[in-house]
């Protein structure tokens, strides 16, 4: 490894003396949460924090299937993996898993963060190191073509809009090998409304559809069918969303742009390939509807239940109209808690743009949770868009 990258330690050397307190002492409590002391990253940096990205990895994961977008080759199977900005270090737990029961079993993973907020893996008998650095200080403390797959995952909050997001992707297709993967994956974090009844892509992967199918989202292509948000709390989190990032130079959608941006490296970067999905916050009203149109029997024994009076008649209704299975019913409930954590652990920002006081605030979330939560308030296409996009190096 050149010694100019060797360590965090030896290109602190060169950092300003806020760099080393950032690194040695990097968090502040704001708001009653922790948070990383002066950055613009918005969100905190505590377990609950940390609990709604694994949850959200997780998530992921389940609605693709699996841990990489792309499939390693069993000619050249990787060796190398590096997660940048890495957290927890979940998603690199759950690649090791995939990749040996892939029979990649000789696999070694490198975490990559500002703060060691991650597990020591080796007690998962994971071959793993984490390495402490700013990202947004390069060069990063690796060699030239040390990887064989490097995953940026949820950077859109970290690194804004421009010549720093440039950067960073330079200096991941610079550690990676030529004929290595880089995958970016990502979330929205403006909610929108699938209009009934999406048309299947054109040209649909049948695993990748039958992925779809069975945990009960909807793949996304240029011609699927979207339309602003109808519940009106996620309208007003939307609107508040999009001015606080915005004002932080970060991407309130970074799925519309990540393929673009791939496309331009035509010099470093060929066969580049995506995956999203849309998943729904909750049963839509629509497949009920085409559920009980489909299965008269079983809309008039709904409408008998619903005639029982007490809390078992109203059960019975809610369970003999579901549409879904209980897994896809849970991947729904999932995604639902994914959006709501997230509007909390924003809450400071969005208080500002919004201008309420903690008071308004308070009632506003209340009200919000109610619907959301009690009165199934995101059934009419409110869906969590994810994304994963994969290349290779030149």
């Amino acid at each position: 490894m050149d010694a100019a990258r060797a360590s965090v330690s030896s290109t602190s050397t060169q950092s300003t003396k806020d760099d080393v307190t950032v690194l040695t002492n990097p968090f502040v409590l704001r708001h009653g949460r922790r948070y990383l002391r002066d950055l613009t990253y918005p969100l905190p940096c505590d377990l609950p924090e940390l609990q709604r990205q694994n949850l959200q990895t997780l998530l992921s994961t389940s609605v693709f299937g699996r841990a990489l977008g792309s499939t390693p080759t069993t000619q050249k199977p990787p060796t190398k993996v590096l997660e940048i900005a890495c957290g927890s270090g979940y998603w690199s737990s759950l690649c090791h898993d995939y990749l040996s029961g892939k029979g990649h079993r000789n696999v070694s993973f490198t975490g990559l963060d500002i703060v060691p907020l991650a597990g020591d893996l080796r007690k998962q008998g994971i071959d793993w190191r984490f390495v402490q650095h700013d990202l947004r200080k390069v060069p990063l403390p690796f060699d030239d073509d040390e990887f064989d797959i490097v995953v940026m995952k949820d950077l859109s909050m970290v690194v804004p809009i421009g010549t720093q997001s440039q950067r960073v992707l330079d200096e991941a297709t610079r550690i990676l090998r030529s004929g290595g993967t880089l995958e970016i994956w990502e979330t929205d974090h403006i909610i929108r409304s699938i209009l009934p009844h999406p048309p299947p892509p054109p040209g649909k992967n049948p695993h990748e559809y039958a992925c779809a199918i069975s945990t009960g989202t909807f793949l996304i292509s240029p011609g699927t069918p979207f339309t602003d948000v109808h519940n009106k709390y996620l309208q007003d989190s939307n609107t508040w969303v999009q001015e606080a990032l915005d004002r932080r130079k970060l991407s309130p959608t970074p799925c519309a742009r990540i393929s673009l941006m791939l496309l331009q490296e035509t010099e470093t970067l060929c066969d580049v390939e995506n995956r999203r999905v849309a998943i729904p916050l909750g049963e839509l009203r629509w497949e009920r509807e085409a559920a009980a149109e489909k299965k008269p029997s079983r809309r008039r024994g709904s409408e008998a239940a619903k005639g029982k009076k007490g809390s078992v008649g109203l059960e019975a209704s809610t369970l003999e109209a579901s549409t879904l299975t209980e897994e896809q019913a849970a991947l729904r409930y999932t995604a639902l808690l994914v959006v709501i954590q997230l509007i909390e652990s924003l809450e400071p920002l969005l208080k500002e743009v919004s201008g309420k006081n903690q008071e308004e605030w308070q009632r506003w979330w209340g009200w919000m949770m109610t619907d959301l939560l009690e009165q199934k308030g995101a059934s009419s296409g409110e869906c969590l868009e994810v994304g994963v996009w994969w290349c290779r190096k030149v």
